[in-house]
């Protein structure tokens, strides 16, 4: 938790909030993995545009990476979306 909390101090030092903010997630290629991920930025992020998603298969299509960008207004706030998309 310690190497967390410092790399989001350092990334404070380089951010000014709000700021426009990518983030990309690694999940198997399953039907319902970009809904569930999408559904759960929303949860920390109510103006989140799912249609702002950018879907990459693996070459062998077993997995999906996901990239999206999104407003985030607080470090509280990247802290509390990132520690909720690593539970995932």
């Amino acid at each position: 938790m310690a190497d967390l909390t410092a790399a989001f101090d350092r990334l404070e030092q380089l951010l000014e909030f709000p700021v426009d903010f990518p983030i990309k997630v690694m999940g198997r290629r399953v039907d319902e993995f970009a809904q569930s991920i999408s559904d759960l930025v929303r949860v920390h992020v109510p103006d989140f545009d799912p249609a702002s998603i950018e879907l990459r298969p693996s070459s062998q299509g077993n997995w999906l990476g996901i990239t999206l960008t999104v407003r985030i207004q607080s470090r509280a706030q990247l802290e509390t979306l990132y520690c909720a998309l690593a539970e995932h």
